[in-house]
């Protein structure tokens, strides 16, 4: 059974950083691509980041570009995206995806970023 479990939400002000990390498990997670989508209330998913099976190439909205960092570690089955100057409009639920899916199928980790 895949599962993906989130964590590292919080709240903070804006200008703050957060670390967001995401298990994996039930599938092969180092021979996927991964992503991270975020929704917030009223509004589809929208597509963060996402990062190749190897970590060598990695892609951002235009939104998150020079501010996310999106990395894995294949040998603990696990996603990250480094959130550095956060911004209230980067308030959302954060959910990582296999491949570039934008159809969430975990429970997600709350960001609030306060102004």
């Amino acid at each position: 059974e895949v599962q993906l479990v989130e964590s590292g939400g919080g709240v903070v002000q804006s200008g703050g950083s957060l670390r967001l990390s995401c298990a994996a498990s039930g599938f092969t997670f180092g021979m996927l691509s991964m992503s991270w989508v975020r929704q917030t209330p009223g509004k589809g998913p929208e597509w963060v980041s996402t990062i190749t099976r190897y970590g060598g190439v990695t892609f951002y909205a235009d939104s998150v570009k020079g501010r996310f960092t999106i990395s894995r570690d294949n040998a603990k089955n696990t996603l990250y995206l480094q959130m550095n100057s956060l911004k209230p409009e980067d308030t959302a639920v954060y959910y990582c995806t296999i491949e570039r899916s934008t159809s969430p199928r975990s429970q997600g980790t709350q960001v609030t970023v306060s102004s």
